[in-house]
């Protein structure tokens, strides 16, 4: 009978052991954490967009304060004038209007990447010959200018020719002071400005 006691004994002891460890393994199981389901690899966050350089970049010329009146009375918005530019030769402007002055400048300035220049700039960071530009009753004179010059021009003038990569230049306004002739005119300028290799196949050689 002591016999059958001991032998007994050893397996009775062994099947608690036994239940311990499923147990366990299914505590281990409960305790894993699923993956969410919005937990993409491939999804963008807003501060990785942030962290992205930007294209262009943007200077904002003017806000002015526009009202309109009708019959209950004075509607109230703002305008806003931005200037792009990616400081390689591209540039670019537009006009925005709106309630708020933010989305104001944004409508800014989804109008100006629609409304895109290029220009030829030489190695020294200037112009390849003097130019007028005119708009309405303004009138802007622009001249290249040696190397360490600097920018020598107005706001609206020098946000566009900064932006758009020019580095030496003089310049003169004439006429109208309102900014968004100014940018204007100066646009028709810079558009007017022919290279080197233009001017040759111009004169035929």
């Amino acid at each position: 009978m002591a016999e059958e006691e001991k032998l007994v004994a050893p397996e009775a002891s062994e099947a608690p052991k036994a239940e311990n460890t499923e147990a366990a393994a299914q505590g281990e199981k409960r305790g894993e954490r699923r993956p969410r389901r919005d937990a993409r690899p491939n999804k963008r966050s807003p501060r990785n967009d942030r962290a992205e350089k930007k294209e262009y970049e943007e200077r904002v010329v003017a806000i002015n304060k526009v009202c309109k009146t009708v019959k209950g009375g004075r509607r109230m918005k703002f305008s806003a004038l931005v200037v792009i530019g990616d400081g390689k030769g591209k540039y670019g402007f537009g006009t925005g209007k709106a309630g708020e002055v933010p989305d104001a400048i944004k409508k800014a300035l989804e109008t100006a990447k629609k409304n895109m220049f290029t220009l030829h700039i030489t190695k020294n960071g200037t112009l390849s010959h003097e130019v007028v530009g005119k708009f309405g009753a303004c009138t802007v004179f622009l001249k290249p200018a040696p190397e360490g010059t600097g920018i020598i021009a107005g706001g609206p003038v020098r946000a566009i020719l900064e932006l758009a990569g020019v580095r030496n230049v003089c310049s003169k306004v004439y006429g109208s002071r309102a900014p968004i002739n100014i940018i204007r005119a100066t646009n028709q300028g810079l558009e007017s400005i022919h290279t080197y290799a233009q001017v040759k196949a111009l004169r035929g050689k």
